[in-house]
């Protein structure tokens, strides 16, 4: 009997392992060599009518309405004086599969101010800081109603601290909403890769440091739709892409 008892203790002590800690890969980011990296640049082009411009009603907030002496538009098809468009995104959507890159350091910001977001289309890299400040005298309420990333919404007095998160996954786009304000939106494009911009009162938009390649890049617009474009970037050299969206 006692012999037994030996050997079931030794099949025990054979068996047990000592604990193994999980190996934490580090991320390996890519380097542009900046002696090859080209620029590709262009314009959003608007051919057609664009339905006119709706007024904002603040009326049932005194408080907004006080802070605005002309009436406010809602822009949704922003076309500007060349017959160009602004707020579009425009990102490469393919063509860096399985590159990683290091996050900006500086935050993309968003504020609201007038009642208003701004801006009203934003361009982040994931990974990158997102900052909410307020800048009217009542309270705000920002709603990223995300569905790759997490979805939050949080409430923002007069005076108070930004509002830091970040967005860990691509999303094209994330609606905006202010559940006080109801008149108040926006849109946030999260990119997995440093090459996007949202074009301004001159519709044109410029991605540099872009290693040679072919990609595709994809130009959204919140009431007209997305457009896409195959291009190739030569080694140094500046690659020009235009984007025409039609209206009505």
């Amino acid at each position: 009997m006692r012999s037994i008892v030996v050997v079931a203790m030794v099949m025990i002590v054979g068996c047990s392992r000592p604990e193994t800690k999980p190996v934490i890969k580090e991320t390996v980011y890519f380097k542009v060599d900046p002696a090859t990296a080209g620029v590709v640049e262009g314009k959003i082009r608007f051919t057609g009518r664009a339905a006119p411009a709706k007024k904002v009603d603040m009326e049932e907030d005194p408080q907004c309405n006080k802070l605005h002496k002309t009436p406010v538009l809602d822009q949704s098809v922003a076309v500007n004086k060349n017959g160009t468009l602004a707020n579009v995104l425009v990102y490469i959507k393919g063509g860096l599969e399985g590159k990683k890159f290091v996050p900006p350091g500086n935050a993309a910001v968003m504020d609201q101010k007038g009642c208003w977001f701004e801006p009203r289309v934003l361009g982040i890299q994931t990974g990158q800081e997102f900052e909410v400040t307020n800048s009217d005298p009542v309270t705000h309420n920002i709603h990223p109603r995300a569905h790759v990333n997490r979805e939050w919404n949080q409430s923002q007095a007069e005076g108070t601290a930004p509002l830091e998160r970040k967005f860990m996954e691509q999303e094209i786009m994330i609606r905006v909403k202010c559940n006080i304000h109801h008149w108040m939106h926006a849109f946030i494009g999260v990119v997995d890769n440093p090459y996007f911009a949202v074009t301004g009162s001159d519709g044109t938009f410029e991605l540099k440091n872009v290693p040679p390649g072919e990609y595709t890049i994809e130009a959204w617009q919140e009431e007209l739709g997305v457009v896409v474009q195959r291009v190739t970037v030569a080694p140094s050299a500046k690659t020009e892409v235009a984007f025409t969206f039609l209206g009505s």
